[in-house]
């Protein structure tokens, strides 16, 4: 499931690499603050491979992006980690726009259209609420 949020650059942590079974690896965490309804949250977001991690560099601390991310989690030895981990990152606002139409011209004005009022039904009256029955006898 691929996710996307937009926020600021808080805080870029420092590279780390290494060898595997699968050969060499390169990473780097980084602190994303972005909006949550009236406050603001922050999560660690990792970019991992050589290619992610040169994407990274391009952005400092306080640099507004967008970022294309999947959520991973994985268990070891019985407990359960989990990774946010980037697949794009761009400057914040950024929105491939298609080309504008061009503007079709203004059509002559017509008569309005009459809509007929919505259907309102008539207030409930005592007359329409059930008889009281004595087998119940639950308080609501």
């Amino acid at each position: 499931m691929a996710l996307e949020l937009e926020g600021t650059i808080r805080q870029k942590l420092g590279v780390q690499s290494g060898m595997s079974s699968r050969g060499s690896w390169t990473k780097q965490e980084f602190v994303l603050e972005y909006p949550d309804g009236n406050y603001t949250s922050q999560a660690c977001m990792l970019a991992f491979g050589q290619d992610k991690v040169q994407e990274l560099d391009k952005y400092q601390v306080g640099d507004r992006v967008k970022v294309s991310f999947n959520i991973k989690s994985r268990e070891y030895n019985g407990r359960w980690y989990t990774d946010i981990q980037i697949w794009r990152i761009a400057p914040a606002g950024t929105v491939a726009q298609a080309p504008a139409a061009p503007a079709a011209p203004a059509a002559a004005p017509s008569a309005p259209v009459q809509t007929p009022p919505p259907f309102q039904a008539p207030a409930p009256s005592l007359d329409d609420m059930p008889a009281d029955d004595p087998s119940d006898d639950l308080p609501f």
